[in-house]
């Protein structure tokens, strides 16, 4: 399994100085290594209002490995696909042990308000993304106010 030390630091760092909008925790006090989190909507997004809901998962070596973390809410987004998979290079091959489950929220979030439409994971969304903006703001606006209430 993973480093419980470090997991436990993760927590009490989340704890001590959480990151606006997010917040992770272990789903039950009998398994440190799967968590659940939620990132609020920002602001300035088509996801305002809506509070969507993370698995986080700690693998065996952690943190030499990523964690892995996938959205449970449905969400209309070009980086993130049916199943709740993210495409995130510091997910992937991008990771580094120094990064936090705090960074890892942010750059989720950071993710919401700036799609990378480029390197999509769901290249239909990314497409009406780039073609259409205003159609797919309106199309994430309507999914978050069905899923993500």
């Amino acid at each position: 399994m993973g480093d419980l030390r470090r997991i436990k630091k993760d927590l009490a760092d989340l704890r001590r100085d959480p990151p606006a909008l997010c917040s992770a925790g272990p789903t039950n006090d009998m398994n440190m290594f799967m968590w659940t989190g939620t990132i609020e909507g920002p602001d300035n997004s088509p996801y305002a209002g809506g509070v969507f809901h993370l698995d986080i998962g700690f693998p065996c070596y952690y943190p030499l490995r990523a964690p892995i973390v996938s959205f449970k809410t449905k969400i209309y987004h070009p980086q993130i696909d049916g199943n709740g998979s993210i495409r995130l290079g510091i997910l992937k091959a991008q990771w580094n042990p120094s990064l936090t489950i705090a960074k890892v929220l942010l750059s989720i979030c950071s993710m919401l308000t700036d799609p990378s439409p480029d390197d999509p994971l769901v290249p239909d969304i990314a497409r009406l993304y780039k073609t259409d903006r205003r159609r797919y703001e309106v199309t994430a606006q309507e999914w978050t106010r069905k899923y993500a209430t």
